[in-house]
């Protein structure tokens, strides 16, 4: 599938990890690693061929349409890295983990390979699903009523188009989008998802622009769509996992409130999202921690980095107090 994409496109944004992995960048300006190896995790032991697990990890630093003064600078390498911790410590099989970055990560792209996972789940057994996405985040008119702050978040993919007023909704992923999406996850299936993107301007503040730093947010295109959604309800990331029906509990990972900003910054000569940074920093420590014991540590180091953004855990208390990774009790919490 990763090769007849590449072809249909023309390009090698599509990233299959069915060989060897990428040769990391010079020593000069690679994250620095910690000390520690990356112990491969008993409970997620690699399933071979039956496809127990997937991972879809997407970055995005290039817009089809925005000009180049709105792109990003590390949300490729957040896909990047992640899809290689994934590799190293949680049992995932190269076969296992795709990442589509840049002209790839269409909207129509991302969302058939997790319809396909979906598929996948209902008809031969896959247990894991990892979703990570790293790009900016926008606000969109809320067209369906469940919106108390009638917007709803989107985000943005390679594609990002307006359409009047506002963005097209063709050409994005809105949170009501991914809700349905996820919420055909089978009971019994563990499914987790990381957004490493922001979705409010409001919450801009001088730090975000700093040098070395750019916010991942997009306004509406216009002054008559920015009015339409001015307001960001901190609890959307919430909702988007706590109103899933009798399948399974979604566990999210955000890199800031709904009404903040997520950092792309440097670190080290490397840009990367501050919230992916940390996240990952942790995992390598310390896979065996609780979800919850490892974002307290993120949210720690991006206040010690002078980050304003207040990273976010959604799901069950089950999965709060299992660790990163590793399934819980579905009806525990």
């Amino acid at each position: 599938m990763t090769s007849v994409l590449c072809r249909v496109l023309g390009r090698e944004d599509v990233i299959g990890y069915s060989g060897a992995r990428p040769t990391p960048e010079p020593a000069a300006a690679v994250n620095p690693a910690p000390s520690i190896a990356v112990p491969v995790l008993g409970h997620v032991a690699s399933s071979g061929p039956s496809g127990e697990r997937y991972a879809l990890c997407v970055g995005i630093n290039d817009f089809q349409n925005l000009p180049r003064g709105s792109w990003l600078n590390g949300c490729v390498n957040d896909a990047k890295d992640f899809a290689e911790v994934l590799g190293a410590g949680y049992g995932f099989a190269d076969h296992q983990i795709e990442v589509l970055t840049n002209a790839a990560a269409t909207k129509a792209a991302v969302m058939d390979k997790l319809r396909e996972a979906m598929d996948r789940a209902a008809s031969d057994g896959l247990k894991h699903l990892v979703f990570t996405f790293s790009s900016h985040g926008t606000q969109i008119p809320d067209t369906s009523g469940d919106e108390a702050d009638q917007s709803d978040e989107a985000f943005a993919t390679y594609d990002l188009n307006q359409a009047g007023d506002q963005w097209d909704p063709a050409t994005l992923i809105s949170d009501d989008e991914l809700h349905d999406l996820i919420s055909r996850a089978p009971q019994g299936m563990l499914v987790e998802v990381v957004l490493d993107t922001c979705h409010s301007g409001s919450g801009l503040k001088a730090l975000d622009l700093l040098p070395g730093r750019r916010p991942r947010f997009l306004p509406p295109p216009t002054p008559i769509g920015l009015e339409r959604t001015a307001t960001a309800d901190p609890r959307a990331f919430r909702d988007l996992v706590s109103r899933s029906g009798a399948g399974a509990r979604p566990v999210l990972l955000a890199g800031c409130r709904s009404d903040q900003t997520s950092a792309d910054a440097v670190f080290e000569g490397r840009y990367n999202g501050a919230f992916t940074y940390y996240l990952l920093q942790e995992l390598r420590t310390d896979p065996t921690r609780t979800r919850k014991v490892i974002m307290a540590a993120v949210i720690k180091s991006l206040t010690k980095g002078r980050f304003d953004q207040r990273a976010q855990l959604e799901g069950p208390v089950a999965a709060k107090n299992s660790p990163w990774g590793s399934a819980f009790a579905p009806h525990s919490g």
